[in-house]
């Protein structure tokens, strides 16, 4: 059997920046073991798997990371909206067209833009309304990111389980120096797990230098060392400042970036819509490269 896949860089109109995804645009036959072991050969932070429709909407789509299969993401929605409409699988695009992906998560929408021929840039909908899980110890989480845990604020939340679809540990620090030299202490890690919850952490911190946010996000025990680009982080964190911020009813957007202390360099556009003092949407959005394609054979 031979399988076709693509790679592009999500987040990023430059190649070989933003954050690599390999894309199997017809993955049928394929198991999960299967699956697995290919998400490993490619050792990105996802690859997906692409199936037709099961509930009559545009594609079936699976997430792998190189550990596990996960429930959602971001930046592979968005890369594979753009690869699918990059070998003229919906069609001619003229201006725009919104396409449903079916996920273990929900329905994932994702817009996607075209300019001059092109696709310019597609934007997904989270899956899930925002929802807030555990607050963890400040010491816990700073000593997993290997930092004094005075280098986090808590003026607006603690270290708290954020998602929209696929849960982080959210965490705010003080400034663009201390997001540089975190690094990962995998005994810290291994005492968040203990905790009951899933390691993912997303820390970041607020500046004003072309990007309203700069971010990193670990991933140690899912497969990830860091991640260049978490389309479901920064949703999740754009419904979280929406949350807290203390307009009831608005449009917000930032302008974020990620990856550039991996030599990644990656941005991302994320939005929410609050009304009635409730977060009612969160999107994240940016743009692809196409980088290569190829075939997989299997036995």
């Amino acid at each position: 059997m031979k399988y076709r896949y693509y790679i592009c860089d999500v987040f990023t109109d430059t190649r070989f920046g933003g954050n690599q995804l390999a894309v199997l645009p017809q993955a049928d036959g394929l198991s999960k073991q299967q699956m697995q072991q290919i998400a490993r050969e490619f050792n990105f932070s996802e690859t997906t798997f692409v199936f037709p429709a099961k509930a009559g909407h545009t594609r079936h789509v699976r997430i792998f990371t190189p550990a596990r299969e996960i429930p959602f993401a971001g930046h592979p929605n968005v890369g594979t909206a753009f690869v699918l409409a990059s070998i003229d699988e919906f069609g001619e695009i003229k201006s725009s067209l919104t396409v449903t992906f079916e996920e273990e998560a929900g329905l994932v929408s994702v817009a996607i833009h075209e300019s001059d021929g092109k696709i310019a840039s597609c934007e997904l909908t989270a899956p899930q309304s925002l929802s807030f899980g555990k607050t963890l110890p400040v010491q816990l989480v700073a000593d997993a990111i290997s930092i004094n845990p005075k280098e986090i604020v808590t003026k607006t939340h603690g270290p708290q389980v954020t998602s929209v679809g696929l849960p982080f540990v959210m965490v705010e620090l003080t400034d663009r120096s201390v997001l540089e030299r975190a690094r990962i202490s995998m005994s810290g890690f291994e005492a968040l797990i203990a905790q009951d919850v899933m390691p993912d952490v997303y820390f970041y911190t607020r500046v004003s230098d072309g990007f309203d946010i700069r971010a990193r996000m670990f991933a140690p025990l899912s497969g990830v060392p860091e991640d260049p680009a978490t389309g479901s982080a920064n949703c999740a964190l754009a419904g979280l400042l929406a949350h807290y911020s203390e307009q009831s009813n608005g449009s917000f957007s930032w302008r974020i970036a990620q990856g550039v202390e991996i030599g990644r360099p990656s941005t991302l556009i994320a939005r929410a819509e609050k009304s009635d003092g409730v977060v009612q949407t969160t999107r994240i959005g940016g743009a692809t490269v196409l980088v290569s394609e190829g075939i997989i054979y299997l036995d």
